[in-house]
This record gives structure tokens, sequence and C-alpha cells, in this order.
């Protein structure tokens, strides 16, 4: 009979050694799926976090149009592509043109600062203008569309106002 109680003891330990290692399979791969969770939140904090960013610049530029109301009408915030080099001047000595100038340089620092690969452009007719600010947020996209559905495309923000 003490060879039976021996056998049936070291098959009881077997199954408790196979018991522990399964429950250590499930508990891995649940703390794989928690990471995962935790990356993924990350990521959408952080588009979030660039999301608000290209909006705060977007209403910077509207208040500088605001601010220069005879650049505005007279169409030199018309169109803004590409940004124009700072002529340095303090805004009680600047004409309409290089205050225009300067807040074009401006914002293009604060796109480029505050933004992965910021850009951004002004268009309007004098009386109304879209700002569209784009930005990378997967590394890697040269598009200039903003088209979510394109690979290739930035996220952008746009908005139209009339100053």
């Amino acid at each position: 009979m003490t060879t039976v109680a021996i056998n049936r003891t070291q098959s009881a330990r077997g199954f408790t050694l196979i018991e522990i290692l399964v429950s250590v399979l499930i508990l891995s791969i649940g703390l794989l799926g928690l990471a995962s969770l935790q990356a993924n939140g990350l990521k959408n904090n952080y588009g979030a976090y660039a999301r608000s960013q290209a909006i705060i610049l977007a209403n910077d530029m509207a208040d500088r149009i605001r601010a220069n109301p005879t650049a505005a009408s007279s169409g030199l915030y018309n169109s803004i592509l590409t940004p124009a080099s700072d002529p340095g001047c303090k805004a009680g000595n600047c004409s309409p043109t290089e205050i225009r100038d300067h807040d074009s340089a401006n914002w293009y620092t604060s796109l480029q600062t505050m933004l992965p690969a910021g850009t951004g452009t002004v268009t309007g007719n004098g009386t109304l203008f879209t700002i569209t600010v784009r930005w990378d947020e997967r590394t890697g996209a040269t598009g200039t569309g903003c088209n979510p559905q394109d690979p290739d495309d930035m996220p952008c923000f746009i908005t139209t106002f009339m100053p």
C-alpha cells in the first residue's frame, strides 16, 4: 500500500506543476493585452495633443489676421503658402506688408516647433479666409491633401473664418 500512496503523490505533484504553467501562460497573455492597450492609449493621447496644438496654431493665425485689418482687406493674407522672411521690425514701425511677413514667419516657426513636420497654408479673398494646418503623426507622410483614407496624406485641421 505504501507504493500506491507514493505514486498518487508523485502524480499530484506533476498535475499541480502543469496547472501553474497554464496559469502563468494565461497571466502573461493578459499582461500582453494590457501592454497593447497602454500603447494604443498613448498613441491616441498624442494624436489628441497634436490636434489641440493644430487648433491653437490655426486660431493664432486667425488672430494675427484680425489684428491687421488693413492687410487682410487689401488681400495681403489671401495666399500664404510658404513662410516669409521676418523683416524684424517692431509693430509700431511696420507697414501692413511687413506685419504680414512677420506673422507668416512666426507662424511657420511655431508650426514646425509645436507639431511634427508641421506646416500650414492660408487662403482667402479678403473677406473669407481658410487656414489649414498639417502635421505628421505617422512619420513619413508626404501628401499635401487632407484625405484620412490616403496613407500618404498628413492629418489636417481646417478652419474658415471672416475677420
